[in-house]
């Protein structure tokens, strides 16, 4: 199915791109605690809503 440098690539891939994320999301992390404050509840809050109004359809249209 996959040839062995393939299987090599994907995981030096998966690797290297997750070495990066954490490497960047560290690096602004100062900046991500004054811009993005309290972003958590609004995401969960959003999320709460979008829920009700897929509820409320589905009761509209039965």
């Amino acid at each position: 199915m996959f040839s062995t440098g393939q299987i090599y690539f994907a995981i030096f891939f998966v690797i290297a791109f997750t070495a990066a994320m954490i490497w960047s999301y560290r690096k602004d992390l100062q900046r991500h605690r004054i811009h993005y404050k309290n972003t958590a509840i609004k995401v969960f809050l959003g999320g709460i809503l979008i829920t009700i109004a897929f509820v409320l359809i589905r009761i509209a249209l039965k």
